[in-house]
This record gives C-alpha cells, sequence and structure tokens, in this order.
C-alpha cells in the first residue's frame, strides 16, 4: 500500500478483513481447527499519505476503526516532485481517441 501511495502520490485507504473462526458456520472446515477465537483473516487495514508514510499503521489486533486527519493539499505538493501525467501531456503530439464502432471480437486474417 506504501508504494501505491507513492508510485500515484495518493492516499490509500486499505480495508481488509477480520475475521475469526466464530465468524463461520459450525461445519466450516478450517487447517487452523475449531477454537472459535482463532484468527482465520489477520486484518492489516491501513491509511497511508501521498508519500508512502503510515498515517495510520496496519492493525491486525481485531475489528477496528481507522482514522487520519488528511491534509489534501498533499496531493499537489507531490506533484512538485513527481507528476506522471500532467507534465509529459503533450496535445500537440499525443491524443487520446476511442473508436465507437461496432466489431467483431473475434478477427481472423489481416487486421485494419
Amino acid at each position: 500500500m506504501q508504494n501505491v501511495a507513492l508510485e500515484g502520490r495518493m492516499f490509500v485507504l486499505s480495508a481488509n478483513q477480520y475475521a475469526t473462526r466464530s465468524d463461520y458456520p459450525p461445519g466450516y472446515h478450517t487447517e487452523d481447527g475449531s477454537d472459535p477465537v482463532t484468527d482465520l483473516i489477520g486484518g492489516g487495514s491501513c491509511l497511508v499519505g501521498t508519500h508512502g508514510r503510515f498515517l495510520a499503521e496496519p492493525d491486525r489486533s481485531g475489528e477496528t476503526i481507522l482514522t487520519a486527519e488528511l491534509d489534501l493539499g498533499e496531493t499537489t505538493r507531490g506533484m512538485f516532485d513527481f507528476d506522471p501525467v500532467s507534465h509529459w501531456a503533450r496535445p500537440d503530439v499525443f491524443q487520446l481517441a476511442a473508436d465507437g464502432r461496432k466489431k467483431d471480437p473475434v478477427v481472423t486474417g489481416e487486421i485494419e
């Protein structure tokens, strides 16, 4: 999650599931046994800032709600040291074009 935040200079809010054996029906077999307090899915939700620093560390202690104050100006400041698209934008050279004509999903032979 830190790498994603750093690469995109964006906030990452990662919500991961936490579940114990007691969250599953009695007949559900697990390799971890049948003790109801056994963690089957360990959670690890976290909040990451635009430069890859944790705003709320991954939590594996159980069900929880993470909070953090976000400085939305960080996204703008992040573009000064890494701007993956804007300063490379060259509408005089590159353009995005979408061809809306219907086409066959499979083409054999030469392709236009």
